[in-house]
């Protein structure tokens, strides 16, 4: 199958919507079989704000060169780097404007790889998206042709979808077994442990009561000791707390979540955008129209205009 042939998505429009005030990406699986394959083209100014998920996440990077956040770091990728992201991980791709990338992304929950609750040799496979640490390489570079074969069995998965009746299941998850003991093979020695992810998820429990106070709040005023109250804890300790677990500063996620909020509202032409400023929290028009272009590359009126050639 050609490239040109994939059923390209813009980024932006296809992950963008389907994340809540808590960073949380929800994906539109099928339920009877969640696996699924997308062709996403990063490209234009507006970004990704930082999300997480619970199911696992494959990325091959088709062409062109970008950045992978994954918390607060910043790491790069290039055309045939493979990206491998756990659940719960705060991360997004980061592209410049004028540099775009196209990027075949691989998401599936783990039932697909592990029928039933037993964990056996199955937990082997899906052990490295369970145990990534703070220093976990999560893009691989081409290495022989080790990348090129994980992407070919991601084609294979892809011509198999959607998984209608039972060979094209077995076949699916042959080809997903295959796909993980290839990344078992690579991350042996970077695999880490249960107690690490028992304390990443407590600490994304921790911060719940934020993402609520944002959710129901985020049109009024929304101070650090706020959040910080919220959670119980110090500002001083909160601040450091919440960029170590989500990898952006409170203000910085909070500013993001306002913006993301603006462009769904500027969908409506019927919505001045004064209004649109103060529905999401801005008590002055300039400074929304300052704060917007900075995060989506241009203003609100161009941005509504684009949205209704």
């Amino acid at each position: 199958m050609k490239g040109d042939n994939f059923p390209w998505k813009g980024i932006y429009r296809f992950t963008e919507p389907g994340i809540t005030a808590e960073g949380m990406r929800v994906y539109p699986f099928d339920p009877s079989f969640p696996i699924d394959v997308s062709f996403q083209e990063a490209l234009g100014a507006r970004l990704v704000r930082l999300n997480r998920h619970e199911f696992f996440e494959i990325m091959y990077m088709y062409s062109g060169t970008t950045h992978i956040q994954v918390r607060d770091r910043i790491l790069p990728a290039k055309a045939g780097d493979l990206v491998v992201i756990g659940p719960n991980l705060f991360h997004r791709v980061v592209h410049k404007p004028n540099a775009g990338a196209k990027v075949v992304s691989m998401n599936f929950q783990p039932e697909i790889a592990r029928p039933g609750k037993a964990a056996g040799e199955e937990e082997y496979y899906l052990s490295p998206f369970l145990y990534q640490g703070s220093h976990f390489p999560h893009v691989i570079s081409p290495s022989g042709e080790f990348s090129r074969e994980v992407f070919d069995l991601i084609l294979k998965i892809y011509r198999e979808l959607p998984a209608r009746n039972l060979l094209s299941r077995m076949a699916i998850r042959t080809y997903l077994k295959m796909v993980l003991f290839l990344l078992f093979k690579h991350y042996g020695s970077y695999i880490g442990s249960l107690e690490m992810i028992d304390r990443e998820r407590r600490n994304l429990q921790r911060l719940q009561p934020v993402f609520e106070l944002l959710e129901q709040n985020f049109a009024q005023p929304i101070e650090v000791q706020d959040a910080a109250r919220a959670c119980a804890m110090s500002s001083s300790h909160f601040m450091r707390f919440f960029k170590t677990t989500v990898g952006q500063t409170f203000c910085a996620y909070l500013t993001g979540f306002r913006i993301a909020k603006a462009q769904c509202l500027l969908m409506n032409n019927e919505v001045p955008i004064a209004q649109v400023s103060q529905q999401v929290g801005f008590c002055s028009q300039s400074y929304f129209g300052e704060v917007f272009r900075a995060l989506v590359g241009t203003t609100p009126r161009n941005y509504r205009q684009r949205l209704l050639t």
